[in-house]
């Protein structure tokens, strides 16, 4: 049902010197921008700063993954070292850093074989929850794969399309990283008609829009189904 992350937006105080650290440190390119948003092209999906000034606003201290490519990791790695301590961390083959962005933000760019250059896209986002069995259920009712569960740590990952959810229960993850609060997703869609039908039981609120269907999770956190 689930075919890709269209948009994540993060809430920010100060739009320039939010933007400047995206455009400087993660040379992304801009897409739109507004008087209370700005938002980047990541691949596929856009990465959206938004003042909090409606709702929903943008998610906050969220842990998020930018896709890199592999041969482009170590470079990566020497410019961020010189302005930031990093983390690092191997999953399987896969090397991972992490750092904070100006907001409080957990930013992981992991390396993978996508051609590049620069970032690729975004696949990963965590979402905090606080009933991981009802958060497990609402997303594998949109058709997300649950692939990976937490073994001391109260998680679970899932994978939809060509991105990954990760439901945290409250808790500080590597490099002390926590999952999002009131996050805004696009989540791209065969119907969103059909994937309302699947949650409709299960969410908070639910607004027809121009660019798709928005719910509002158990948790607080906004899905716009787009087709």
């Amino acid at each position: 049902m689930i075919s890709a992350l269209r948009w994540l937006a993060l809430e920010v105080k100060y739009l320039d010197h939010a933007s400047a650290f995206y455009r400087e440190h993660l040379q992304l390119d801009t897409s739109r921008e507004t008087d209370t948003e700005v938002a980047f092209a990541a691949g596929e999906t856009d990465l959206v700063l938004r003042r909090p000034s409606t709702i929903p606003r943008g998610g906050l201290h969220t842990h998020y993954a930018l896709s890199i490519p592999a041969d482009e990791y170590d470079d990566w790695y020497e410019r961020l070292a010189g302005s930031f301590t990093l983390d690092e961390h191997t999953f399987g083959s896969a090397r991972s850093l992490y750092f904070d962005d100006t907001e409080g933000n957990c930013v992981e760019l992991g390396e993978t074989d996508e051609p590049g250059p620069g970032v690729c896209g975004v696949f990963e986002v965590v979402l905090e929850v606080e009933d991981l069995a009802r958060a497990e259920s609402f997303y594998t009712d949109l058709g997300m794969d649950i692939v990976d569960h937490g073994g001391e740590r109260r998680r679970t990952r899932l994978t939809g399309g060509r991105f990954a959810l990760e439901l945290w229960e409250p808790q500080l993850g590597l490099a002390d990283a926590r999952g999002g609060v009131h996050v805004d997703l696009g989540i791209g869609v065969e119907s969103p008609e059909r994937a309302l039908d699947a949650v409709r039981e299960s969410v908070r609120s639910v607004e027809h829009r121009e660019e798709g269907i928005r719910v509002r999770d158990s948790d607080g956190h906004f899905l716009t189904f787009v087709g």
